[in-house]
């Protein structure tokens, strides 16, 4: 179970983070909405380690992480999808896959693992030995959400999955994290823009402006509030 008490994440002067207290349901997929800006990038680099906290308290199977190294995170079972098709472009998809396995948890073998990837995307399988860099942005970022799930971690965080995609890969990179979610009880912290696309897959939902939670609950109920109409209009 992962566990944000009152974090707090600095950048400098300026505060993306401004006390945030939420607790993901385990085994399930819990979104954070919010206009560009709103502190969802800055959240979800602070829960892996990779920005730096002033304050507050992250817990994860009852273990205080707060000040622990972002690798020690990966092998506790944390596993980060970053926005922005963050992959080694000069290694192969295989390669890009091996290395983000070795720095996992490891449950099970590395032949095991890659099958299962090559069977969820089989258009990786048939560009394996392609490098990252030559992917599409759709086939990239099935090798992203592949290689942060490819060591079956407990806690999957992912930042703005639908980025730049297709409506029709956008399905294919849905379906394939809430079926993880669903089949391996994976707990899911998903940060989106497109409010009615993650609060359709989520349990609970937590809506962050200017660092801050500014309104929380169940996603069927943020849905039927006029959220979504409101969170748009603040894109424009």
């Amino acid at each position: 179970m992962l566990e944000i008490k009152d974090l707090v994440v600095s950048y400098g002067a300026i505060e993306a983070v401004r006390g945030v207290t939420l607790t993901p349901a385990q085994g399930a997929i819990t979104a954070i909405v919010g206009a560009n800006g709103a502190g969802k990038s800055s959240l979800l680099r602070a829960i892996s380690g990779l920005a730096p906290i002033r304050g507050g308290q992250i817990l994860l199977d009852g273990k205080d992480i707060t000040h622990v190294p972002a690798s020690r995170r990966a092998e506790l079972g944390l596993a980060h999808a970053m926005e922005g098709r963050r992959i080694f472009r000069q290694m192969t998809v295989e390669e890009n896959l091996q290395l983000a396995w070795r720095f996992g948890r490891r449950r099970t073998t590395w032949g095991d693992a890659l099958d299962r990837v090559f069977r969820t995307f089989p258009i990786l399988n048939e560009k394996r030995a392609t490098l990252a860099g030559l992917l599409s942005g759709g086939q990239q970022q099935m090798l992203i959400v592949s290689a942060a799930t490819i060591s079956n971690p407990s806690t999957l965080l992912l930042d703005e999955p639908s980025l730049g995609l297709a409506p029709i890969i956008v399905q294919e990179i849905y379906a394939f994290f809430t079926e993880r979610c669903r089949e391996d009880g994976t707990t899911v912290l998903l940060a989106e823009q497109m409010a009615s696309l993650a609060l359709k897959v989520s349990t609970h939902g937590y809506v962050l402006r200017q660092g801050l939670v500014v309104r929380e609950g169940p996603s069927k109920e943020l849905l039927e509030t006029g959220l979504v109409a409101a969170l748009s209009s603040a894109y424009l």
